[in-house]
């Protein structure tokens, strides 16, 4: 007997319905789960360690720092990666630029748990109708009966209503925890990536923050003094 015959024995109608919804959440769940631990983030101090010996005034390096930092997969790296892109726009025009950044990213990152939410609310429901359903095959049985009715006779459709219950919730569950949990987890995730952007956007304005290190300043040469 195979596991798809022994699931259909004890779901009923509701099986395809119930392992489509089942499957449908795991793949969710995995695939964010992927998604948000690739994305990464970075700290103040990690910050401060990537900028350090850097000058917002030295363009060239910057641009150098932009091309190295696009091929990472920390999407805190990229997005500085992307201001620096921009290092010649105004403050204003960067913090646009980056506002309409995030929001793209976090609506990546927030890709696929409406429909984990829909599946967690359509879970109980697919097990709800069978339940009905395994309750009216209970009465067809009760309606066949010449005798009196046996627990044998209510034995299959009550089964079958309280599994199809069951398994809705089991599929629920998972789904709307998911949704929820992982939903924070992406908002972090944004919430983080905004403060990396402006934090970079005021280094770039010429802020100075404890613990940064400057680029040593290249001493003029004779000539320039003369000049």
């Amino acid at each position: 007997m195979t596991l798809f015959t022994l699931l259909q024995e004890q779901l009923g109608l509701m099986t395809w319905p119930l392992i489509i919804c089942s499957v449908l959440t795991l793949m969710i769940i995995s695939e964010r789960l992927l998604k948000l631990i690739s994305s990464g983030s970075l700290s103040k101090k990690e910050i401060i360690k990537i900028l350090e010996h850097h000058d917002p005034k030295q363009t060239e390096k910057l641009q150098s720092l932009s091309i190295r930092l696009k091929t990472e997969k920390n999407l805190a790296k990229r997005g500085m990666s992307m201001l620096f892109a921009h290092q010649h726009f105004s403050q204003q025009l960067r913090e646009d630029t980056a506002s309409i950044w995030v929001q793209d990213k976090r609506q990546e990152l927030r890709s696929g748990l409406k429909m984990l939410a829909l599946i967690g609310m359509i879970s109980p429901l697919l097990g709800l109708l069978g339940t009905v359903l395994g309750l009216i095959e209970m009465f067809k049985a009760i309606a066949l009966t010449t005798g009196s009715v046996t627990p044998n006779d209510l034995a299959d459709g009550l089964g079958i209503a309280m599994r199809t219950t069951a398994a809705g919730l089991l599929v629920a569950l998972p789904a709307i925890c998911g949704a929820q949990l992982l939903g924070l987890w992406a908002d972090k995730v944004t919430y983080r990536l905004e403060f990396t952007l402006n934090f970079c956007n005021l280094w770039l304005q010429g802020v100075d923050f404890p613990d940064q290190k400057r680029a040593p300043k290249v001493k003029a040469t004779a000539q320039e003094v003369q000049s």
